[in-house]
């Protein structure tokens, strides 16, 4: 299966499994939580020295928030591609801190795992990836035979607000016939993926209003409306008994998946009735096995996230609520766009509620890469050639990256490919990646590096 003549480089990265620990432990040692602000400068200084002793022109780069790091190995030679590896220095919070087995900030190896906030999500993954460049480099002879850039952030787990308008500023700075991203786990089969894209997202809130003030429903009930019974109804309307959404418009600029795309779905391994068990659902409750996965990446949502107003306290409490919300989020899919789907929104909320405010929380736009990209290929042959297994081809997540930024701010195909387990915990207490993960991912990066030099430049 390997037919890249990598051996000797496989074998050399399982040889300084201990230097790679010691400089990942470096990195999950210093904390930068994005949301706290605690820990971003130390850590991307410290990330910059970390591509400057590999071989990087590095540069810590401010921005309307947390800066960017960026690094660059140029060839010279404009007939090799440039591949930009993308990922994030910041981390989670780590509450609820008594819910740890070892100090969050102190990364540990138990049982064949690395335990520390940031393990898998994402600086695990992207040390790897920085460990496969420093590898092919010392292979080569202190070179490589393409053109590397990075460029890391430090604001991910807060939603990347800034992540577009920096790509949208330093376009010529970060110019690239593709991207190249690790984040996330493996599919659960434990079998690598190549992922082609992501769903879009649109959160909205919406908030009915009656009385002034709550109201008791015997002295007031009957001729005073309800505003959560207007919520009620308005929801109503919004989707129909197979779970198709009813606001006009919504689906006219779904794209339809390509022979290619279909063909990835229905081979996706999926064992519905294991699914099934373990949400607690009967297996009819599920689309069947080759619906599955064109339902979750190929076709967009309306989700209720959640509903509240009046009283849900113990007991009873007999009142009208002065208000009712509801929390709900869109996925989207290509070429839906988030402003044009919440207009819709709003325009089917004025026909169909009354008294009901519309507000927008957050969006993202969706991406693809088409499975036709001539990166797809030499990107799937160097993950089989590194892990000795066919990889998965997803042709999108259900959830949502800020991968448009890429595709369609820079204009280049973006192509991810995770290295954690799945059962990484990321986002929760005990965040942990196997060893063996991280040493795979370590050749992963080496063998996409060594495959992509030799595709010719677009």
């Amino acid at each position: 299966m390997r037919s890249l003549g990598l051996e000797d480089v496989y074998s050399q990265i399982d040889g300084n499994l201990d230097e790679y620990l010691e400089g990942l432990f470096e990195m999950l040692s210093q904390p930068s939580i994005s949301t706290l602000g605690v820990g971003i400068k130390e850590m991307s200084e410290l990330l910059r020295r970390t591509l400057e002793e590999i071989g990087f022109k590095a540069t810590v780069i401010e921005s309307a928030g947390h800066p960017f790091v960026y690094g660059e190995i140029l060839t010279g030679d404009k007939k090799k591609p440039t591949v930009l590896i993308y990922g994030h220095y910041d981390v989670q919070p780590v509450e609820p801190l008594d819910a740890w087995a070892s100090d969050p900030f102190k990364p540990t190896v138990r049982e064949g795992r690395i335990y520390a906030r940031g393990a898998g999500d994402n600086k695990g993954q992207l040390y790897a990836q920085l460990m496969g460049v420093k590898a092919l480099m010392k292979f080569r002879g202190g070179r490589l035979l393409l053109n590397v850039k990075c460029i890391f952030e430090g604001e991910e787990e807060n939603g990347s607000p800034n992540l577009g308008g920096f790509v949208k500023e330093h376009k010529d700075l970060l110019k690239a016939d593709i991207v190249y991203t690790s984040d996330g786990p493996l599919h659960e089969s434990g079998r690598p993926m190549l992922v082609f894209g992501v769903r879009g997202l649109l959160y909205v809130e919406l908030t009915a209003r009656g009385a002034s003030r709550d109201l008791h429903s015997g002295n007031w009930g009957g001729p005073v409306p309800n505003p959560a019974w207007d919520l009620v109804r308005l929801l109503g309307t919004m989707k129909d008994g197979n779970g198709r959404v009813l606001i006009g418009g919504f689906y006219q600029r779904v794209r339809k998946p390509t022979k290619k795309e279909r063909a990835a779905f229905r081979r996706i391994p999926l064992d519905r009735g294991a699914v099934a068990k373990s949400l607690g659902l009967d297996p009819s409750r599920l689309p069947p096995s080759e619906e599955f996965y064109a339902k979750l990446m190929a076709e967009p949502t309306l989700n209720i996230c959640g509903i509240f107003g009046g009283y849900t306290g113990k007991g009873s409490k007999t009142m009208i609520p002065a208000s009712a919300s509801v929390k709900m989020d869109m996925r989207l899919v290509p070429d839906q766009e988030p402003d044009d789907i919440f207009r819709k929104l709003v325009e089917h909320v004025k026909e169909h509620g009354r008294d009901i405010e519309v507000k927008k929380m957050t969006s993202t736009r969706p991406s693809r890469t088409g499975l036709d990209s001539p990166y797809a290929e030499p990107i799937a042959r160097a993950v089989r050639d590194a892990t000795g297994v066919e990889p998965v081809i997803y042709p999108s997540l259900g959830a949502t990256l800020p991968d448009y930024v890429f595709t369609q701010i820079l204009g280049v195909p973006s192509i991810i490919v995770p290295y954690a387990n799945i059962d990484e915990s990321n986002h929760a207490p005990n965040e942990n990646i196997k060893v063996e993960n991280f040493l795979r991912g370590i050749k992963c990066a080496a063998a996409v590096l060594e495959s992509l030099s030799r595709v010719k430049a677009p």
